[in-house]
Order: structure tokens, then C-alpha cells, then sequence
């Protein structure tokens, strides 16, 4: 299985300093121990990852330090992370999409469904995406 990760998990990821990055980490973690296959990106969330790390304050990067974070997240040997190419236009957004904040997640949700992946996140309220689980 693929799983597609959304940008706050992305993030999570690759920010040893984010609150859920021993979840998303230990997550990746038992995955790898089982042979899964990997995690995905696609240009939203890639995007989305040297936005928000470039622009929040806590985090201080540049938009270059991000980038090469993810370039270097990306070329881990014990993440396989290939990248997903969108092609999907606004005729794929879904009609359970009421709200702006519901657009992107849709969005990453159909992409990782016509990929044959699966959206991975940290946010229970993606109708059909894979809530990345509690650490124990």
C-alpha cells in the first residue's frame, strides 16, 4: 500500500520539533518493519510543506532550508517516497464538499484514490482517509 500524505503529516514527518512527529514517525517506523511499501507526495503537499515551514514562526526556515529538507526527507533510504503527478480539475471535487477548508483534503483524497494510494493524515474528519494511528 501507498499512502499519500497529506501536509500536516508531511510536516510532522520532517520536522523533529512538530507535536505529531513521534506519531507520524513511529507510524512510518512500524511500516518499514512490515515491508510497506511507502509514503507518497504530490505537488499540493510538497507546496504545502515548504509554505507553512517558511512562513510559520516557530518553525524560522527559509523557503530554500525547506526545500532541501524535503529534498533530504524524500531521498531517505528508509522512506520510499515516490511522487503522485495531478491531473485532476475542479470537475473531480466531490459533493460532500461543503466548506472551504474542505477542498484540499478532498482534493488529496481523490488523487491518492485514483493513484490506488491512500490519503494518510492526522485529521479524523476526511471522510474514507487513513487516520494515521496513536502512538502506544
Amino acid at each position: 500500500m501507498i499512502y499519500l500524505l497529506d501536509v500536516n503529516s508531511l510536516l510532522a514527518l520532517g520536522v523533529l520539533h512538530h507535536e505529531f512527529h513521534e506519531r507520524v514517525a513511529d507510524w512510518v517506523a512500524r511500516l518499514a518493519q512490515k515491508g510497506i511499501p511507502g509514503l507518497a507526495t504530490c505537488s499540493i503537499t510538497e507546496l504545502g510543506f515548504v509554505r507553512v515551514l517558511s512562513q510559520a514562526q516557530q518553525y524560522r526556515f527559509s523557503v530554500v532550508q525547506a526545500r532541501e529538507l524535503l529534498l533530504q526527507l524524500k531521498a531517505s533510504e528508509s522512506i520510499h517516497c515516490p511522487f503522485i503527478p495531478d491531473g485532476n480539475d475542479i470537475s473531480h471535487l466531490p459533493k460532500w464538499v461543503k466548506s472551504p477548508k474542505q477542498t484540499t483534503d478532498s482534493h488529496l483524497l481523490g488523487l491518492a484514490r485514483a493513484n490506488g494510494a491512500q490519503l494518510a493524515t492526522l485529521d479524523g474528519k476526511i471522510p474514507g482517509c487513513f487516520l494515521i494511528p496513536q502512538t502506544r
